[in-house]
């Protein structure tokens, strides 16, 4: 990817609004600066953007990483709303990709969307649960261990309830509490399909009274 900006990125620049930008950083913890564009804002300045650098059904990496070390959140989403519309496309390799994208200017915000993109090869190349997931789970990272909980979480019925219980069982005594969050809401997710499989779950193991809260909600 050039070095020079690009059209988008003048774009969202030239839409700034520092009142905003002062809120939703805020409403981050003041992890990251922001333009101050809301949802839909992105969204209609981004649309031909989005369409054009998708026609051709290939994911250009140069593209996201550029997207990804620009200084203001919103670009992070650009990214991932790329990522998203090209998701057919990704490749076994690309996992290299998504976790240096997981570990890189972290938070729920961009990991929880990233999640589904790793469950979305999972589901094309199940080995890569063994073969890189297997160490996310006990890693030092929480942001992989909580991308490793749960990129499932758009399986329904097709959740791996065997590689769930070693994830979970792996981190169920973590104090850390966007791992105690993730695994409430990986459970939460599962009782909608099978809410049996997690009644059991939750009276069999011990959890942290937030998974137990969270896997417990519509149970």
């Amino acid at each position: 990817m050039q070095t020079k900006t690009i059209p988008i990125v003048e774009q969202f620049r030239k839409n700034s609004d520092e009142a905003n930008a002062r809120k939703m950083s805020a409403y981050m913890k003041n992890h990251f600066p922001f333009l101050g564009l809301p949802k839909p804002k992105r969204a209609q300045l981004s649309k031909n953007f989005l369409k054009e650098m998708t026609k051709e059904k290939v994911i250009d990496w140069n593209l996201v990483h550029y997207l990804w070390e620009l200084p203001e959140r919103e670009f992070q989403y650009l990214a991932l709303e790329y990522l998203g519309k090209l998701k057919k496309q990704l490749e076994k390799s690309d996992i290299s990709n998504l976790e240096q994208l997981i570990v890189t200017k972290s938070w729920w915000d961009t990991v929880d969307s990233l999640a589904p993109l790793v469950g979305v090869l999972c589901q094309k190349y199940p080995e890569l649960k063994t073969e890189v997931l297997g160490d996310w789970i006990i890693s030092s990272n929480i942001w992989l261990k909580r991308a490793s909980i749960l990129f499932q979480l758009k399986y329904k019925n097709d959740v791996d309830t065997e590689f769930l219980t070693k994830t979970i069982i792996a981190n169920n005594l973590s104090n850390e509490f966007f791992v105690n969050k993730a695994i409430g809401w990986a459970l939460r997710q599962y009782s909608k399909f099978n809410p049996d499989w997690v009644k059991e779950f939750i009276s069999k193991y011990p959890l942290s009274p937030l998974s137990v809260r969270e896997g417990s909600k519509y149970l």
